[in-house]
């Protein structure tokens, strides 16, 4: 038999080639280990070792341990849709684990789940879990797999074996007569999972493709700690309370409606109001910085996206072209070639660089029904571009004051908390070494200066330059991709991009694409989950709703009190409805408004409001231009 040296924590170990995972550990003395790591690699006690490897054994209390465990949840789930709805009708896709927990994509002939299933498919886990039944692990020829999969009719999986490199092992794990393709890793056996809940159920195409069947995809999250899973759910109804769809329309800011397109956005009038706010100030922002505001067409010429590399890598992503004159047009999936060409309608001088060209671009790319999510991933989307034209020695200032722009920015929105990723040259990078070099190097400073730490996704840049991404964390905790700032190296080759030096010689000039919110649409999602539709007075459409006690008695005065505080420049709204004034407050707290100004008798005769705060509560009876000009001070200083 031939052996094999093993690392195991530092210490070397000669074993039989093939000895299993957990034979290895027994015999270096290890005990109480879930499965092992080989580099960036799980593998569980079942698989053998057949490689000289440095492994690290993995036990409960290490974080990966939680990825070995909800993978087995996931095949337990799929062995209990089994025993429900019967072998023959359940037709397994794929189970991966997630971030919280496992999903499992099926086919159930004859059936359409829905959460009210998932309690009896929860109780049958549990039977399944409690039985404690061991886990195996088996190794396939190709040829014995189809067989095995024809022989119990699992149609995907023979897919998925089709696309395995020939060079790949083909595994199958089982339990009590159940058996899947798998990769693993497992627990071994169905005892030894941890605390879990099934969540909720949804639609996913098979390999994400539209033209291919749709299954049902049953979510699950698992933690070793039932306090922890608990805890977990608290979130999750916290979220629920918080999701942008659900406040959109009630709120009415915003609809998504299948007749008009899914994934195209409507606006209703208070939705305009905000998006107007946030489209104001990052005019004015941006005027006040040297950004130059331009506007472009939807609509492009074929030859436009041909030159840019639009056309041959982001065709699929691309709505379908139409004819005009004999000549294709394209809706424009980004605004940068139009930028590009203003910045191409004069010959340029290194003495007007850098050049900022910002837009509030309209864009539209065609993204799989599947993914999209109300206004957090649609097909019509409005991007806050910008695109910097600079010269080399004008780099590192540039990217200090564009991140330094961008932060200052969320800030203003309420948000402190962030997580900055800086993308670094990958393996099929276009532009110099030293263009490379420079624009990491600008952008690691960039950050540093600003006084934020920063993680590396060493080699996860695009091809045609480095980046930083900003996210931000909401008031619950989740981190949301915002701002980018990239460096491209490839549009100012394909568009001959010039300037004259003081030299007066052509030089290539460097680009950087810009944003700060991503997309309006997709901010105005975050904003809203981050305050739970109660929005800072300075972005509410309505920032008081001015109430009569009577609206007989009381109506004038508040008429009164609506134009003065309108004339103040205040978003006001008056409701003089024959509702009792309870039922009233009551509706301004549901449509999360600021303030409400109830006026009666008294407030009449004084000149006066009584005044109710979403946040503070009743602030009592104060002067009308008191109150217009503490709401004014709030509004200018966007607290």
């Amino acid at each position: 038999m031939e052996k094999l040296k093993v690392r195991i924590n530092g210490k070397e170990l000669y074993i039989d080639k093939g000895t299993p995972l957990g034979e290895v550990f027994r015999l270096a003395g290890i005990e109480g280990a879930i499965g092992g790591k080989a580099g960036s690699r799980l593998i569980d006690l079942m698989t053998p070792v057949r490689e000289e490897l440095e492994i690290t054994p993995i036990f409960k209390e290490d974080p990966e341990s939680l990825e070995i465990m909800r993978h087995t949840l996931s095949h337990i789930m799929a062995e209990a849709l089994k025993e429900i709805y019967g072998y023959d009708r359940v037709h397994l896709g794929v189970g991966p684990t997630t971030e919280e927990g496992f999903y499992y994509d099926v086919e159930i002939e004859g059936v359409s789940l829905s959460s009210e299933d998932l309690p009896k498919i929860e109780e049958k886990m549990r039977e399944i879990i409690n039985k404690n039944y061991p886990i195996f692990r088996k190794e396939l020829s190709r040829e014995e797999a189809i067989k095995l999969f024809e022989e119990l009719k699992e149609k995907y999986k023979i897919d998925i074996i089709n696309r395995i490199d020939e060079n790949d092992t083909i595994s199958v794990y089982g339990q009590n007569g159940f058996i899947d393709l798998c990769r693993g890793p497992h627990v071994p056996s169905t005892g030894m999972v941890g605390e879990f809940k099934l969540t909720h159920v949804a639609g996913a195409y098979w390999m994400g493709d539209s033209s291919k069947p749709m299954l049902q995809r049953i979510y699950g999250i698992a933690f070793w700690d039932k306090k922890e899973l608990e805890e977990r759910l608290r979130f999750y109804e916290e979220a629920k309370k918080r999701d942008h769809r659900r406040l959109g329309k009630e709120l009415e800011l915003f609809l998504i409606e299948d007749e008009v397109g899914a994934g195209l956005v409507l606006w209703l009038p208070k939705g305009a109001i905000l998006r107007k706010t946030l489209e104001d100030f990052w005019k004015e922002e941006h005027v006040k910085r040297g950004y130059q505001l331009v506007y472009t067409p939807h609509v492009g010429n074929a030859k436009l996206w041909q030159t840019s590399g639009h056309l041959d890598y982001y065709r699929p992503n691309m709505f379908s072209p139409m004819e005009v004159e004999h000549e294709e047009y394209f809706v424009k999936p980004m605004n940068c070639p139009f930028h590009v060409a203003i910045y191409k309608s004069k010959v340029r001088s290194y003495r007007e660089l850098p050049l900022k060209l910002a837009e509030l671009g309209t864009v539209y790319r065609y993204e799989m029904s599947g993914v999209l999510h109300g206004l957090m991933r649609v097909r019509g989307f409005t991007q806050d571009d910008a695109h910097i034209i600079c010269t080399p020695e004008q780099v590192e200032e540039v990217i200090h004051e564009t991140l330094d722009f961008a932060i200052w920015m969320l800030r203003s929105f309420g948000f402190e908390d962030f997580k900055v990723y800086i993308s670094t040259r990958p393996a099929d990078a276009i532009g110099s070494e030293e263009q490379w070099q420079l624009a990491e190097g600008s952008l690691k400073k960039a950050v540093e200066k600003v006084g934020l730490e920063y993680e590396i996704d060493e080699g996860g840049g695009a091809f045609y330059g480095p980046k930083i991404d900003v996210k931000i964390r909401d008031a619950i905790g989740r981190l949301w991709q915002c701002s980018t700032i990239q460096f491209d190296f490839n549009l100012p080759e394909r568009f001959n991009m010039e300037y004259v030096g003081p030299d007066n010689r052509r030089h290539r000039p460097y680009m950087i694409h810009r944003a700060i919110f991503g997309s309006i649409e997709r901010f105005v999602g975050v904003l809203l989950e981050h305050y739970a539709g109660l929005l800072p007075l300075w972005l509410a459409p309505v920032q008081v709703r001015v109430l009569p006690v009577s609206s007989e008695k009381h109506l004038e005065y508040a008429r009164h009190v609506e134009e003065f505080l309108k004339d103040r420049g205040l978003r006001v709204e008056l409701d003089a409805r024959d509702e009792r004034l309870g039922a009233r407050i009551r509706d301004a707290e549901l449509q999360k408004v600021p303030y409400v100004a109830v006026v009666g008798e008294r407030e009449a005769k004084e000149g006066k409001v009584s005044v109710r705060s979403k946040k503070e509560g009743d602030l009592g009876s104060i002067s009308l231009e008191e109150f217009a000009s503490l709401l004014e001070q709030k509004v200018r200083n966007r607290e």
